[in-house]
């Protein structure tokens, strides 16, 4: 595909596999990613894994009427060799001093935190969202957190100027989602900062583009890769409906003058 699926002065949506078209993208021409993977969760047996992903993510009944999404079948080990491969692309269309924010769940929290690591980032910690409204579990802990793995491509420069981001979110799941595994807004509004103002921020598994329309809330500019038509569709649609998000232009880079 030559043509964007949909694309402003400000964000540009492609509709393709993420790593084949990260591996066209120029080196050096993003701030950040942020992003949600398919992580191949769900379940403790592989035939969990396969089931489809409303079978997976909203087997609790919740009449939740979106598509069903693709590449979340891998076992760990799969999910593991896969996430080095596009993870090391995604650092080298990052500038140098950029930031990678990846979420994950508990059973891929090690494999994720790896598989950064092993594609060249320089791993910074650990960001939790905590729900208030997780499954009971009788006789065990609740499962009420999921995770962001945060990185940077190399050293990251800091001036007295920056702001200080939260680390963890108390944060209720959507209700009215666009897609399946929607997250919260508001955490992505926070985390969008990661790059600076005007700076573009890269979701190479878009989704409903909730990374893009926090990008454009807050300032910044959005380039999305989602493989799914119909998330594609949904995902224009909300973009189409913001309006231009207002810009500063007091707030130093903390990309400027960055050194590997």
């Amino acid at each position: 595909m030559t043509q964007p699926f949909y694309a402003t002065d400000r964000a540009t949506l492609w509709y393709g596999e993420a790593l084949q078209h990260l591996l066209v993208m120029p080196t050096a021409s993003v701030h950040a990613v942020i992003t949600d993977p398919p992580y191949s969760s769900g379940g403790q047996y592989r035939g969990d894994r396969t089931a489809t992903t409303s079978t997976k993510y909203l087997g609790d009944g919740r009449p939740v009427p979106l598509p069903n999404f693709g590449g979340d079948n891998r076992d760990q080990r799969g999910y593991g060799y896969w996430s080095t491969l596009w993870l090391t692309q995604a650092l080298r269309v990052t500038r140098p001093g950029g930031a990678l924010v990846v979420a994950t769940d508990w059973r891929q929290l090690p494999t994720t935190t790896d598989a950064v690591q092993a594609g060249g980032w320089v791993w910074r910690g650990l960001l939790a969202w905590a729900k208030p409204d997780p499954r009971p579990q009788l006789g065990r802990p609740s499962q009420a957190c999921e995770f962001f793995v945060w990185a940077t491509a190399g050293p990251r420069p800091t001036t007295p100027g920056d702001e200080c981001l939260p680390g963890w979110w108390l944060a209720t799941t959507p209700r009215d989602r666009h897609h399946q595994t929607e997250k919260p807004l508001k955490i992505y509004r926070d985390l969008v900062r990661l790059a600076p103002l005007e700076g573009v921020v890269l979701d190479p598994f878009a989704g409903s583009a909730t990374t893009g329309v926090a990008a454009l809330a807050e300032g910044r500019r959005f380039i999305g890769i989602e493989q799914s038509a119909d998330y594609c569709t949904i995902a224009a649609g909300r973009l189409a409906g913001m309006s231009t998000a207002s810009t500063r232009t007091d707030q130093p880079s903390l990309l400027d003058g960055a050194t590997p």
